[in-house]
């Protein structure tokens, strides 16, 4: 499969690799004249992105074609770690081929951006988090620093730790204050958080959910334009309201975050005890938190970049690998929405700026069943569920119940449920 998006991104599809070679002329000046992003100006990345960009450079960085060889390399080796460590959870053939294909129907831009490092990642990361927490975070903490998304997982994992400030709040300090002195050191102090500051100028991207209406409208009406960006090399769609919506959108984002992390602490409170003698509760509000909170950055966000939507995959996989329940609708429905954003991009994108009724289309429905998939999610984050038996018995891999404090049939320091099951099964 990674085969087969190499060839795309290296040959017939090589438009949807742009962000690959962008990568390499940045480590070129980097290399060559010393100018490097965040040390020595802005960069729309956060500086951790600096290490994956650099390791392809061992091939040189004068030629595009071995540079990106060596990223696809680079991004196979990531995946086939996750593959592996996911074919060791209960269900874990389920979980990769599930994997496999999202990655497959996502397309070439699964592999040709960062987003390739970061959800590996974030896979071993949620496989780890209910029996190594802090190992976790770590990994959820190095993968925010290459693409902020995958940070999301940090407050369902504050939320479901039993001691959040040794598990959570320690380990992530710990990273962040090794990138942040690493870059102080070398001098790009005053751009470490250069990142944030680049989305707040954007406007409306045109494959952004919110630009929606705009982009249907645009059907019928020449007063909406689609107009090519040189500094962010995208294209945003511009109309009457749609920079306000954008501004809106800035401000909705932190807030909506805010929403969901308090939704969570409520839902932790009403399991009671249980939520701490019990797996599946844990599991359902780090697994579930993190698939709604990454829902909405994707959905309340003024940026609709194709590549988002590897953000999704990560609590899914693992979310099957595990045998959590009510997680098959949503598995099946992404698994829509990435063959949609595939056809939209690379495929038949000149279509969307053009203003062509059928991918227009195909976008905007890909649109809604985004926003359906958080509605469908946050209904199932909220609503009381009692896991049966059977549920129970399998997704904890047939491990006896605890105890109050966590112990095997009395036995102390012995957790069982999920996260044990993986880590007996060798993902520890």
């Amino acid at each position: 499969m990674h085969g087969w998006l190499a060839h795309l991104g290296t040959g017939p599809m090589a438009g949807s690799f742009a962000d690959v070679d962008l990568y390499r002329r940045w480590v070129e000046a980097g290399l060559t004249e010393g100018t490097w992003p965040v040390l020595d100006g802005p960069w729309v990345y956060p500086a951790g992105a600096l290490l994956p960009i650099l390791a392809p450079a061992v091939v040189g960085v004068t030629d595009a074609a071995p540079y990106a060889e060596a990223w696809c390399v680079l991004v196979t080796l990531l995946g086939a770690a996750a593959v592996a460590l996911l074919l060791r959870a209960p269900r874990g053939h389920l979980a990769a081929t599930w994997w496999l294909a999202f990655t497959a129907l996502l397309g070439p831009v699964a592999m040709g951006r960062l987003e390739g490092v970061a959800a590996p990642l974030s896979i071993v990361a949620l496989l780890l988090a209910l029996r190594h927490p802090r190992a976790a975070t770590a990994l959820v903490t190095v993968a925010a620093w290459i693409k902020v998304a995958p940070g999301a997982a940090a407050l369902p994992l504050l939320v479901a730790a039993r001691r959040p400030w040794r598990d959570v709040v320690v380990p992530g300090l710990v990273v962040c204050a090794v990138v942040v002195g690493t870059v102080v050191a070398l001098g790009g102090g005053a751009e470490v958080a250069s990142f944030v500051r680049q989305q707040e100028t954007r406007g409306l991207q045109v494959e952004a959910v919110a630009a929606t209406p705009w982009l249907v409208a645009g059907l019928w009406t020449p007063t909406i334009r689609r107009d090519f960006d040189l500094v962010l090399i995208t294209y945003e769609i511009h109309g009457p309201g749609t920079q306000a919506t954008a501004d809106a959108l800035g401000a909705l984002l932190p807030l909506a975050v805010l929403a969901v992390t308090g939704l969570l602490w409520w839902r932790r409170r009403q399991h009671g005890p249980r939520f701490w003698t019990e797996e599946l509760p844990r599991l359902e509000v780090v697994l579930r938190g993190t698939f709604v909170l990454t829902l909405v950055l994707v959905v309340v966000n003024k940026v609709g970049s194709p590549q988002y939507m590897a953000w999704l995959a990560p609590p899914v996989a693992v979310a099957l690998a595990l045998g959590a329940p009510r997680w098959g609708r949503s598995a099946l429905g992404l698994l829509g929405a990435a063959a949609a954003t595939q056809w939209v991009y690379p495929w038949w994108y000149s279509e969307v700026i053009a203003g062509l009724p059928w991918t227009t289309s195909v976008l905007a429905a890909r649109n809604v069943a985004l926003v359906v998939l958080l509605v469908v999610a946050v209904r199932h984050l909220v609503r009381p569920w009692d896991a049966g038996p059977q549920d129970a018995t399998s997704a904890a891999g047939g491990s006896p119940a605890a105890d109050a404090s966590g112990a095997v049939r009395g036995q102390p320091g012995q957790e069982v449920g999920l996260g044990a099951a993986v880590v007996d099964r060798g993902v520890g």
